[in-house]
């Protein structure tokens, strides 16, 4: 079915899940980097329709994880009706507010402070049996292989040779071993400013939590401190990140971890996220169309080099990237200087 058309019967849709004649509009959202689509209903209250095709998402899945986290206090949206079979849902509309839109020098510590505080919530809930998946070292794995094949080669038209084959491999094991050593806790996946809903003196909302896992502590930490639209000094997010592990410590999600060893975990597992988002912007706009991610790509590489600069074990990725990567990417059209990349607040 076409999208045109899809969009037509979930406005019908909508209709007789309001039990309505009057005329429903949909005003298209900017949507995540998934297959769903997002409209805000013409109703009141608004309402957010999703058109989310059963083949490619799990709408079912998306409904138990809702249900689930708000019964353990997680403010993610209700749920007000749903189809699974066609994949339509009518959720609860949390507004335009994403954090991002709303960081300034002035406001972070507060705005960085709640949505910790809900973090720790989210890592304090139970593991519902058949629920969150592990974050098993083959999915880890297979999200970094998405940057060799989408960015070096399809993007940039690199082949690897079978020693930078090994140099790979060998990276990635060693980012592996270091996740798999950490404290595993239900995470998020995409706990960022751009999916983090600010209400005005509620709790922060908390959207694009489907693909939600059991894995390292620090996955969701390092995705919201080293987000991959904005950044900001080191000494402030290493800060930022020991403060929300002492209070980890104290409610007794994290057993007692010297803060060397918490930096190098929360720094590791950034690289691997990293990794993977440096394939996965290239294939969303190669694949999908979606070109805006190229643009936040010189901040992402920002991150990976930074990271793999610091640690002995690491500087010969970092050298191989800066050497025969780097001088490929500069070429690209929407390339900007990756040294001062995700700036814009400083």
């Amino acid at each position: 079915m076409s999208d045109d058309l899809r969009r037509e019967t979930l406005t019908r849709w909508v209709g007789r899940a309001l039990d309505t004649e009057s005329p429903i509009e949909l005003a298209k959202l900017t949507g995540d980097a998934g297959f769903r689509r997002y409209f805000r209903t013409s109703t009141e209250p608004r309402l957010i329709a999703v058109d989310s095709p059963p083949e490619r998402t799990n709408p079912a899945r998306f409904i138990a994880l809702a249900d689930y986290l708000r019964r353990n206090g997680v403010h993610t949206p209700m749920v007000m009706a749903a189809d699974t079979t066609n994949g339509y849902l009518l959720l609860e509309d949390l507004g335009d507010t994403q954090l991002f839109n709303v960081l300034s020098h002035d406001s972070v510590e507060g705005l960085y402070a709640e949505v910790m505080s809900e973090l720790l919530s989210l890592q304090q809930i139970p593991r519902e049996e058949g629920l969150f998946p592990d974050y098993s070292q083959e999915l880890l794995l297979t999200e970094m292989h998405i940057m060799p094949e989408w960015l070096v080669g399809k993007l940039l038209g690199y082949s690897l040779n079978e020693a930078e084959n090994r140099l790979l491999q060998d990276t990635f094991q060693q980012l592996l071993e270091s996740a798999a050593s950490q404290p595993q806790t239900l995470v998020h996946r995409d706990y960022h400013s751009r999916n983090l809903m600010v209400r005005g003196g509620e709790r922060p909302g908390i959207v694009d939590f489907q693909d939600a896992v059991w894995g390292p502590i620090t996955y969701d930490l390092v995705s919201l401190l080293r987000d991959c639209y904005i950044s900001w000094p080191r000494q402030r997010v290493e800060r930022w990140a020991l403060a929300y592990a002492a209070t980890a410590e104290a409610a007794g999600v994290l057993e007692p971890v010297d803060p060397k060893e918490f930096i190098k975990w929360f720094d590791w597992m950034g690289l691997q996220r990293h990794i993977k988002v440096l394939g996965l912007f290239p294939r969303l706009s190669l694949r999908d169309g979606k070109q805006n991610y190229l643009g936040d790509l010189p901040l992402v590489i920002r991150y990976v080099l930074e990271v793999a600069d610091r640690y002995e074990e690491l500087k010969p990725f970092a050298q191989w990237f800066e050497q025969q990567l780097l001088p490929l990417i500069e070429q690209q059209p929407w390339y900007s200087d990756y040294r001062c990349a995700g700036e814009k607040l400083r």
